[in-house]
């Protein structure tokens, strides 16, 4: 059992670190092309940019699938990225652009900053002048108290 709350903490961090990485050096440079719809304006609840969301769930299900019969770490590393997948929806997509109307804005601190960081993020619809490419690593810049 502790392995297997391992190998899903491995494929959690992995997400998250892989995500960021993904995110400033291909979606911000020549993937671009897809990402960009993230950037503008939209009506549509879907984005090309969505085709992400596809690719990494699509690993965490091989992986799932090809570790089942025998649970080893790719099943547990694939439950990590489908848990990594699952509260990043409800973070960015839900809670940051309202994708849908479930929660109000964070009240709390962390959430806050991961909040603050994801609206920097976006006040530019350039490729390169972007900041703060992660889900939870973010700047410690954007967890400071608000003065009141």
């Amino acid at each position: 059992m502790i392995k297997a709350i391992g190998f899903i903490a491995l494929g959690f961090a992995c997400m998250e670190f892989s995500g960021w990485f993904i995110h400033k050096y291909l979606m911000h440079g020549p993937l671009w092309i897809i990402h960009k719809t993230h950037h503008q304006p939209s009506k549509s609840f879907f984005e090309w940019n969505d085709v992400f969301s596809l690719i990494f769930g699509s690993v965490a299900v091989i992986l799932i699938l090809l570790g089942i019969d025998t649970l080893d770490y790719r099943f547990w590393m694939g439950v990590g990225i489908s848990l990594y997948g699952l509260l990043y929806f409800i973070l960015h997509d839900v809670m940051v652009h309202r994708r849908l109307k479930w929660f109000d804005r964070p009240k709390n601190t962390f959430l806050k900053g991961i909040f603050k960081a994801h609206q920097a993020h976006h006040k530019t619809n350039l490729k390169d002048d972007a900041v703060s490419f992660g889900l939870f690593v973010v700047p410690k810049e954007f967890f400071k108290n608000e003065e009141k």
